[in-house]
């Protein structure tokens, strides 16, 4: 159990607000509760009837999250999972369509503030990272057995990391000697091979490879794109979707998957009349993608990476692929 009361600032109050839009009596799905901040303001917004359903698949989380929506009661119901496994959770609760989902994605200030997570480089801990330790292998154990080539994947396509190479040989080569268990250990060897920066560094040597091992440790990516498909296909006609990333990685996929499914004729461009019958499955309500008040960015620097893209998911009659 991670030290602390479990505490989370929620970015983008406001506009997650105005672009779920949530009303008395809806149904909305939060997939990634954390401390419930975004979900009591929706419940509070759709009172005296509404109903959300919580996800988090970090039981401290969930458990802070059960004592903040108390007052709430059986309109909040909450469970434990992966928000990519709604469809499974949606139908064991018999509940078919929703009013709007909520993904709030990356890591909670809780969570990388807790030396026992392994998310933090600035601290001493387990090399962990699992957002549920009852599921899968920690970093430690894919540090200790992929290969040179396997670690320079991860980090280059999950971190972005331009020494990735040098970092993984540097791993393989020093592993056998000493085997890196704990987060400091992993943050020293990187910051050793990572060639001095000229100036002062914006970010840690560190922060693209434990960005990377968090992201392959917990299958976020993966869980994205499968997230992304369950929550629009469970929305009622005009039910929305408010997706907020920290990354890049994660929000090339929010924009690429909502341009898709805003895609209406996808006809070669020589054919003059259309074949294909193509419909747009949703309309985008962010043209552009929405970011956090220069005041909130002072007030809360996580919100300074804060990403927020929405859609509408369009009426029956203007969606044949729905």
């Amino acid at each position: 159990m991670a030290s602390g009361a479990f505490s989370h600032v929620s970015v983008m109050a406001d506009e997650v607000l105005r672009f779920l839009n949530p009303h008395r009596g809806g149904i909305y799905l939060d997939g990634t509760l954390g401390g419930a901040g975004h979900a009591r303001l929706i419940l509070e917004a759709t009172s005296p009837d509404g109903v959300l359903i919580g996800m988090d698949h970090d039981a401290e989380a969930l458990a802070a999250a059960n004592n903040n929506l108390a007052v709430f009661g059986d309109r909040a119901i909450l469970r434990q999972g992966n928000y990519s496994d709604m469809d499974a959770h949606l139908d064991a609760l018999e509940i078919d369509r929703l009013d709007g989902v909520l993904l709030d994605l990356g890591v909670s200030s809780h969570q990388l503030d807790s030396p026992e997570r392994g998310l933090s480089f600035r601290e001493d801990g387990p090399l962990d990272m699992r957002m549920n330790p009852a599921e899968g292998h920690p970093a430690a154990t894919v540090v200790a057995e992929a290969d040179a080539g396997e670690l320079k994947r991860i980090f280059r396509d999950y971190g972005e990391e331009r020494w990735a190479g040098k970092i993984a040989r540097a791993i393989v080569a020093d592993r056998d000697q000493t085997p890196f268990v704990t987060t400091l250990q992993l943050a020293e060897l990187v910051r050793r091979v990572v060639p001095a920066s000229k100036g002062p560094q914006r970010i840690h040597p560190a922060t693209r490879v434990f960005q990377a091992l968090r992201i392959h440790v917990n299958g976020e990516l993966e869980s994205l794109h499968a997230g992304l498909d369950a929550a629009w296909q469970r929305l009622k006609d005009g039910g929305r979707l408010v997706v907020i990333s920290f990354h890049s990685l994660e929000d090339r996929i929010v924009k690429q998957t909502f341009r898709t499914l805003a895609t209406g004729c996808i006809c070669p461009p020589r054919f003059a009349v259309c074949a294909c019958g193509h419909q747009p499955a949703v309309r985008v309500l962010t043209r552009k993608a929405v970011r956090a008040t220069e005041n909130e960015k002072e007030s809360n620097p996580r919100a300074r990476s804060a990403v927020l893209r929405a859609i509408e998911k369009l009426p029956l009659e203007d969606n044949q692929n729905a």
